[in-house]
């Protein structure tokens, strides 16, 4: 806008300026009309001619564009006349002065109703003397009229150059800038609304692109920022997590501990001579009392050696595991438990499944899986287990009467809650397995089967790290 107004006053003084010099170029061909006739007309009046005085004045009309010519002597009298002119200029101020001076004069008057541009030039005789003056009348509209349809292009012309500059400006503008800014700004809005996902279009001019590229590395940075901040936190808790269940660990451990150096001795003692006793004894009745006795004897050891197992920590020195030949073994070591020759355990183990983990608390683990199946199976148990790419998954089936309502997951896994009745079950079999498949970095699911019974699945790593180990040497902490 302000370079069209600058334009518009440039057009407005040139066109001035022009109607000035259009203004002198019209005084200036008055003015050499008059001089071309004063000769001729000055020798008339010297003669007294009058008809060459009129032949002459009449000339004026075929030369330029003449609305009235008139001579008249020194005193104003008006000697002879063509078109629009004035009569009588006796009184006339203009024409003394030109008859006094013996210079041409220029005058704007008003003559019979016109406004005219009247131009007054003296005639000399012979000696030099003024015996008179010429007045060439000429409308004062023409000087304004041979500006007219100049202005009028020019101003024409600007017009079309604001329209077409301002057109070019708004709409190349808008395409070239606007549209990119608005974009820009409708992506700042979303972000301020909440989008965190959402990234700037890096289009446009070089700088607005360049903007759109800085405000992504922005928000990249802060996503950076937020996800390492959540990484850390969670860190932080898994420090925590894992400090509360190494204090659990060891307040159980020191007071298994106590109650297998406690109970140890005595238990085996008991054992012993009840053992002593049958030996001796061929009484029925008492030989099923001491048997009983034994039976209690051996149930307090493993309640023992299942707190031992639950508090004590896995080896950090992880080996290939064969999974197929590990399953075999915790089947033979659980045949004796049986107490139905009927039960069948079926493995679907393919031999070269292989993982690293800790032999010892992975069989561990299974023996307590298996074991609790076989307790609540009514004919049979499956043991499968298969790899996903990343890891391997053993599911251990039963075909018994499944979990009772109410029961979650998270129950189950807490150490000394059972769903068996009283005297049956110490509540640590599956806190074990818990901790085991903690401890190689899998997890563990406990559901009903759709088609009967519980189903057990642990997954476990191919190429698993000890829990403990890795948070106590992330970030050197």
């Amino acid at each position: 806008m302000p370079l069209l107004v600058i334009a518009g006053a440039g057009i407005a003084v040139g066109l001035d300026r022009m109607a000035t010099l259009e203004s002198d170029r019209l005084k200036d061909d008055v003015e050499l009309i008059g001089r071309a006739i004063r000769l001729p007309i000055g020798e008339a009046l010297a003669v007294n001619d009058e008809e060459a005085v009129r032949r002459t004045l009449q000339s004026v009309f075929d030369i330029g564009r003449i609305y009235g010519a008139s001579v008249f002597d020194v005193n104003g009298n008006q000697v002879a006349a063509a078109g629009i002119t004035e009569r009588d200029l006796t009184t006339s101020q203009v024409a003394q002065q030109v008859v006094t001076t013996g210079e041409q004069q220029e005058r704007y008057r008003q003559v019979s109703g016109m406004f005219l541009f009247s131009h007054f030039i003296p005639v000399f005789d012979d000696l030099g003397r003024t015996n008179g003056f010429i007045q060439i009348n000429r409308r004062a509209s023409d000087f304004d009229a041979s500006l007219t349809q100049l202005s009028q292009t020019a101003w024409a012309t600007w017009g079309v150059l604001c329209f077409a500059t301002l057109a070019v400006v708004i709409f190349g503008h808008y395409g070239g800038v606007g549209r990119h800014v608005n974009a820009l700004t409708q992506s700042m809005n979303r972000i301020e609304r909440g989008e965190r996902a959402h990234r700037a279009d890096e289009a446009g001019p070089s700088e607005l692109a360049e903007l759109a590229r800085g405000l992504n590395r922005m928000l990249n940075s802060i996503d950076n920022k937020d996800r390492e901040l959540v990484q850390r936190q969670a860190h932080e808790e898994a420090l925590a997590q894992q400090l509360q269940y190494q204090e659990k660990m060891a307040a159980i451990g020191r007071v298994a501990g106590g109650i297998a150096h406690e109970l140890g001795a005595p238990l085996t003692v008991i054992d012993g001579r009840a053992r002593r006793l049958l030996k001796d004894n061929q009484d029925p009745t008492q030989v099923r009392q001491l048997e009983a006795i034994r039976g209690q004897v051996a149930r307090l050891t493993r309640i023992v050696r299942q707190l031992l197992n639950y508090t004590r920590a896995g080896s950090s020195d992880y080996e290939s595991v064969q999974l197929r030949p590990l399953a075999n073994d915790c089947v033979a070591n659980l045949r004796h438990e049986l107490t139905s020759d009927e039960l069948q355990i079926t493995l679907d183990v393919p031999d070269d499944l292989h993982i690293e983990a800790d032999e010892a608390r992975l069989e561990l683990a299974l023996i307590n899986i298996i074991r609790n199946a076989a307790q609540s199976a009514t004919r049979e148990v499956s043991v499968a287990a298969v790899s996903d790419g990343d890891g391997v998954q053993i599911r251990v089936r039963d075909d018994g009467a499944g979990l009772p309502e109410g029961v979650d997951q998270a129950q189950l896994l807490e150490p000394f809650f059972s769903t068996k009745t009283q005297g049956e079950g110490t509540g640590l079999g599956l806190a074990i397995v818990h901790n085991v498949v903690t401890e190689h970095g899998g997890r563990v699911a406990i559901a009903n089967h759709s088609a009967g019974g519980c189903e057990v699945t642990i997954w476990l790593p191919t190429r698993a790290l000890p829990v403990i180990k890795a948070v106590e040497n992330k970030d050197g902490e």
